[in-house]
């Protein structure tokens, strides 16, 4: 059957302001429940909520990273129902006049470019968090639930796309994307295992040109799981279609551990909300000298930033998109270059052995043990021949857990490399005298011997001979025997 994939992302970002979206309650992760509110954010009869003018800010720095329209009236709308985290009974938030509409965002597939439209951006506040006690850990099967309202009231932007994705590989890409944006533009940390970035998805699969019918997504807590969710679902209404059977319009949960989806609700409409606009707050009417200035502002965006780093670094690309797609690595690579050393060969220790360390230890860059300059001192002594490579990473891990500069590690332990050419023909000798089978079988064609003649090279130096110096030496003697 012919069919094709349809995607639309709704995500949801938590601002990194330093008060709520309405009151002036700590926005700071964590805490004990319950300890970050007051009459606004918990609803109290009487109380009036203020928007916060930062909240503000970021969202229209947003709409414009975005290349939206930034509306130059927008109002709050109530968005009514019932759910035991919102401690109004309804949440404020914007309905149909965002703050910033018509949009978009461009994703790089590596063989194709995909531009995917940004429906809108709007804020609302967030909702509380719902404890369920109980083996499963979910309201299914809970013995009790336990409300904590510290999170209900921090601002949040709501990124809608047009259905224009066609595979779960772009969807992951696109958030991959979004989230550089916010994390370059420094109005959200994007912790998604914290819950300040989610992200619900839009799928059906459509036959013959239809569109098919929309199913939502809800609880993708990662890039990955967002990818995995997508795949299974796409899979189900295939094989639902391909049965000759009707795919149900309806929202589904992702469950990561079973890595499958299942039925929660049938699908909300607008209606269902009833949205009226909020009386107890003034519409939001943006200066446009404001606008302009804020426009001025906008940093280098990822995209651009990847443009330059392939451009005035040479890199390629895959590793220039691990650099660029976090920005505090990118940060530290570009104070690294600073340094001196060879902008390519950097690139690789950061974005290969360094990021591997950082997120096995579950660190950002800017706190890394291993600070720039340690890096650059580790490319030096690997360029100039000091230590090999395969030295070099178990100096980088070495040093990144104990502090020591790579030069102290290498002084230290004895480590630098024999680049003596008298020293390493005089144990080429060696090793060709000591093995005269594997000489004989080189002589007769067989390759293999000469990585076993070449081992015992680094066998008898303890790892130290320079590779390439003791390669071309055992090479040349070898020949001379021929």
């Amino acid at each position: 059957m012919d069919f094709e994939t349809i995607i639309g992302l709704e995500i949801h970002a938590e601002l990194s302001t330093k008060s709520k979206m309405f009151c002036g309650c700590s926005t700071v992760f964590g805490g004990e429940p319950n300890t970050k509110t007051c009459p606004v954010c918990l609803g109290h009869p009487g109380t009036l909520p203020v928007a916060n003018r930062k909240a503000i800010e970021y969202a229209i720095l947003l709409g414009l990273a975005l290349n939206c329209e930034i509306a130059e009236r927008s109002i709050f709308h109530r968005k009514n129902y019932f759910y035991p985290d919102m401690p109004k009974n309804y949440q404020i938030s914007q309905y149909d006049i965002p703050l910033s509409r018509n949009g978009f965002l461009e994703i790089d597939m590596g063989e194709y470019k995909r531009r995917v439209g940004i429906i809108r951006v709007h804020l609302e506040e967030d909702t509380g968090k719902s404890i369920h006690v109980g083996e499963s850990g979910r309201i299914h099967g809970a013995e009790r639930s336990l409300e904590d309202f510290n999170r209900a009231g921090i601002p949040l932007v709501e990124i809608v796309t047009e259905p224009d994705l066609r595979s779960p590989e772009e969807a992951r890409n696109f958030m991959m994307e979004l989230r550089a944006v916010l994390e370059y533009l420094g109005i959200s940390d994007c912790k998604m295992e914290e819950g300040s970035l989610r992200c619900d998805a839009n799928i059906s699969v459509g036959v013959g040109g239809s569109r098919g019918t929309k199913v939502e997504i809800k609880n993708m807590n990662s890039f990955r799981a967002l990818q995995r969710a997508l795949s299974f679902e796409e899979k189900r209404q295939r094989d639902v279609l391909l049965k000759g059977g009707i795919v149900t319009q309806e929202t589904r949960h992702w469950d990561e551990a079973a890595g499958i989806t299942h039925a929660l609700r049938t699908k909300e409409e607008a209606f269902d909300y009833r949205y009226f606009p909020e009386p107890d707050l003034v519409p939001i009417e943006p200066d446009p000298p404001w606008v302009e200035e804020l426009r001025r502002s906008l940093p280098e965006m990822p995209a651009e930033r990847l443009r330059r780093f392939i451009s005035e670094y040479g890199l390629p690309k895959d590793i220039a998109k691990v650099l660029v797609y976090d920005k505090k690595l990118g940060n530290f690579y570009e104070e690294t270059v600073r340094k001196g050393e060879n902008p390519i060969e950097i690139a690789k220790w950061v974005a290969g052995d360094l990021a591997g360390l950082l997120n096995e230890a579950s660190i950002d860059a800017d706190l890394s043990p291993v600070r720039p300059g340690g890096v650059s001192e580790l490319v030096h002594l690997v360029e100039s021949g000091v230590i090999s490579g395969r030295m070099a990473k178990d100096v980088l891990k070495e040093a990144f857990e104990s502090g020591e500069s790579p030069r102290q590690i290498v002084s230290r332990k004895g480590l630098s490399q024999i680049a003596d050419s008298n020293e390493i023909l005089a144990i080429v000798k060696q090793v060709i005298k000591e093995n005269p089978q594997a000489v004989s079988d080189y002589l007769d064609g067989k390759e293999q011997a000469l990585k076993y003649l070449m081992g015992q090279v680094m066998k008898l130096t303890r790892g130290k001979a320079n590779p390439k110096m003791a390669s071309e030496m055992l090479v040349e003697a070898l020949k001379m025997r021929e």
